[in-house]
């Protein structure tokens, strides 16, 4: 099986820098997207994708419409776009808004690696903590 790869899009700098690390434990490669502007940029040099975690709250453009850029992308057919972020209160509308998964902040590295694994298995995950 070849290495998984994730596209991070979250203009915080701190937890960016929590989820990438978690990932590279998961031996989980990635791409990262710091601010919503930059997003066609990015998705002009993408590859491919197997999950990609989503932060709710950025500037100009938030979480939800940035998910409809990418359900627009043939290339995110079926790959996963999980919800990450302080917000658990908005969980609910996530789910009734297309998300596939939502993981609440801060991020718990001791489940971390289990949450990943079910959601490159397809599984679906809605955790707030």
């Amino acid at each position: 099986m070849s290495k998984a790869h994730a596209l991070v899009i979250d203009d915080n700098g701190r937890s960016v820098k929590v989820l990438l690390m978690l990932l590279a434990k998961e031996d989980v490669s990635y791409s990262e997207v710091g601010h919503p502007s930059q997003l066609e940029s990015v998705l002009e040099t993408l590859d491919a994708v197997d999950v990609v975690f989503l932060d709710l709250e950025m500037p100009n453009r938030d979480g939800f419409e940035v998910r409809d850029v990418l359900r627009a992308d043939s290339r995110f057919d079926g790959i996963p776009i999980i919800a990450y972020t302080v917000h658990v209160s908005e969980i609910d509308r996530t789910y009734e808004q297309g998300f596939d998964g939502f993981i609440g902040k801060p991020l718990d590295s001791d489940r971390f690696p289990e949450q990943l694994e079910r959601i490159l298995n397809g599984e679906a995950v809605w955790e707030t903590a």
